[in-house]
């Protein structure tokens, strides 16, 4: 495994490495803190070595291929002046960790919480999310998802044009200050998952092409140029971004990754990437002793995602679930179909619930052709669900998040949908207290030329939805601070009752039996007449089973109870008072126990959760 970028060794000891197989010489640049040029000599690999003494940490150099115009370091571990500046040479064994008893969480445990560093505090740094911690931990979050922290342009990024793969974003605090996020999150009992972006590269400072052959014309992808994992010298490109993974388990002790669009990554080498990598990930784990999980964002509705690469699969632990989304979503807004015209029916809800893919080899009119195959049998740890996400939020004109799209009680609805559901949830950061402000996209580019690219990309976007607005310039720095949490809202009105209700939901979630089993051949859904939906979970053992009955309309809808049980006792009920935005009902609608063969009628918008008492004889 060839390691790319610059190694500190004992004895102020440096080694300096850059792949460049097509350069006929390359120069390493020190600029700072005492200025010196050094020949780099080359290997049969393609890669350009020098071991230099004296260097300390906070070194500072560029290289300079064929001896002209200097670069950053393409495997950079610091930036400190930005994109364009020079890279820093990080002492990484200098942090005293305290996370050694860290063996990590089954994923099927995990409820997941995505943020954006630079919008969930007004800091918007690695650090200032710390004291945060011990609020979500109480929650019942048990594993943080950073949106990509690898250096981008300027300060105000998603991160999905970022630059340099292996730094971690000076404005977020750099090395320092995701190391110290990481260990905080471990001392109390919280994962860290990353997102990372291997189908492109960001256009501001990508000087990738000015070193070796890391990009191809053979594939294109929404973003531009794709990345050549399969043409002439793609041994290089592939190692880079294989090592890139193993980098953030082993040096941020990151517990596991998200892979942006991997559906743009391709591949038609006999040992794909995914192969190569999953090697690599199985040979740190016996190494250290803990697992690591791979997630991927796909919209392939492939079951070959999650399955393994000896058997023709990709490897990943899991994927996102789109379709849960979609069908989901379009059932809680009534102006959600203009969004999602595929989408509309309880049975394709249904179908979210006991498959996966709602698009399983049907025509899409979205795609025009047919698309997806079945993943009926995969376990439902293999798929991650949720009601938001940075793309579900940030790609609407107005930034919108559900807590404006929909009324208080369809909110919990959502809520109860993904935390009841045999699959991963993952929550959008503020989501838990019904977060109300926007998320826009924004950018910080230097370029005014990719600035005005920006702005023009986003107006072509939106173009299709018929918006009446434009969306907001993404370059603007209001834009960006608009788009930060509340924090504090959290202990206040209506956002303490939904937070509350989230706290129960996922203490439910732990607490039953039924709700721990991942097995979706076992799971059962009962339309009730495009009004709402009952959904049975039942324990792995079949002695313990609930019914979530979900009635998403404004009208009633009746349900007759089963009478394979002698009772059924009432654990969770939307419709009292203290989970009511305004209390004006009398508190309860429901019965604290129903019997067999009973006819229920389920109010408006409503949920109720029933468990089954002692298994009648029969």
């Amino acid at each position: 495994m060839k390691q790319a970028g610059a190694h500190l060794r004992a004895a102020n000891e440096c080694d300096f490495t850059v792949w460049a197989p097509e350069k006929q010489s390359m120069t390493l640049h020190i600029t700072a803190p005492h200025e010196q040029r050094v020949a780099m000599q080359k290997d049969d690999m393609g890669y350009f070595n020098v071991s230099v003494k004296g260097v300390q940490p906070g070194t500072r150099y560029f290289f300079a291929p064929n001896g002209e115009k200097e670069f950053p370091d393409p495997a950079s571990h610091y930036q400190p002046e930005g994109v364009h500046g020079p890279s820093e040479v990080v002492d990484h064994a200098a942090f005293a960790w305290q996370d050694k008893d860290w063996r990590g969480l089954p994923f099927k445990d995990l409820i997941l919480y995505e943020i954006h560093i630079g919008t969930f505090t007004s800091e918007g740094t690695c650090e200032a999310i710390i004291p945060c911690l011990d609020e979500l931990a109480a929650t019942g979050i048990n594993a943080i998802e950073l949106m990509p922290v690898s250096q981008f342009a300027g300060a105000r990024n998603w991160g999905y044009d970022g630059v340099y793969p292996y730094a971690v974003q000076n404005s977020y605090g750099g090395p320092e200050g995701l190391k110290k996020l990481v260990d905080a999150c471990h001392a109390r009992g919280i994962a860290v998952f990353m997102d990372v972006v291997y189908n492109h590269i960001g256009p501001e400072g990508n000087y990738f092409g000015q070193f070796g052959p890391y990009f191809t014309d053979k594939y294109s992808t929404p973003w531009g140029t794709a990345i050549n994992f399969d043409g002439e010298w793609s041994d290089g490109v592939r190692e880079y971004f294989a090592t890139n993974v193993i980098h953030w388990f082993e040096t941020y002790h990151i517990d596991g990754l998200r892979l942006d669009a991997v559906h743009t990554i391709y591949d038609t080498g006999a040992v794909s990437f995914w192969e190569l990598t999953r090697q690599r990930i199985e040979l740190l784990q016996q190494k250290i002793g803990r697992t690591f999980y791979l997630v991927a964002e796909s919209d392939l509705n492939s079951p070959r995602v999650v399955k393994s690469p000896e058997v023709g699969g990709m490897g990943f632990e899991a994927q996102w679930l789109d379709d849960f989304h979609h069908a989901l979503y379009v059932l809680l807004d009534e102006e959600g179909q203009e969004r999602y015209a595929d989408f509309g029916q309880m049975e394709q809800l249904a179908k979210a619930y006991t498959d996966g893919f709602v698009h399983s080899g049907e025509y899409v009119k979205f795609r025009k052709r047919k698309h997806g195959a079945s993943s009926v049998g995969i376990l439902g740890e293999k798929f991650v669900v949720f009601n938001q996400n940075h793309d579900q939020i940030g790609n609407r004109v107005g930034g919108e998040r559900l807590s404006v799209l929909v009324d208080f009680e369809r909110q919990k609805l959502a809520a109860a949908a993904v935390l009841l559901s045999p699959y991963v949830p993952m929550l959008f950061m503020g989501e838990e207290y019904a977060e109300n402000t926007p998320f826009f996209y924004f950018v910080s580019h230097t370029e005014e030329e990719l600035i005005e690219a920006v702005r023009e990309g986003r107006k072509e976007e939106f173009k299709d939805f018929q918006w009446d607005t434009d969306p907001p310039d993404p370059q603007a720095e209001s834009t960006f601070l608009s788009s930060k949490i509340d924090w504090q809202k959290r202990n206040r009105g209506e956002h303490r009752v939904m937070l509350e209700w989230h706290k129960v939901l996922i203490d439910l979630r732990r607490s039953e039996p039924a709700l721990q089993n991942f097995h979706k051949n076992e799971v059962r859904v009962h339309v009730l007449d495009q009004k709402g939906f009952v959904l049975r979970r039942s324990s792995r053992n079949g002695e313990e089973h609930l019914l979530c009955l979900f009635n998403l309309s404004g009208h009633e809808a009746a349900h007759i109870f089963p009478a394979w049980t002698e009772k059924w006792e009432k654990i969770l009920d939307s419709t009292e008072e203290r989970w009511l935005r305004k209390p004006t009902l009398p508190g309860g609608l429901y019965p604290g126990a129903v019997s067999p063969e009973v006819s229920l009628v389920l109010p408006p918008v409503s949920l109720a959760v029933y468990r089954s008492g002692r298994q009648a004889d029969s």
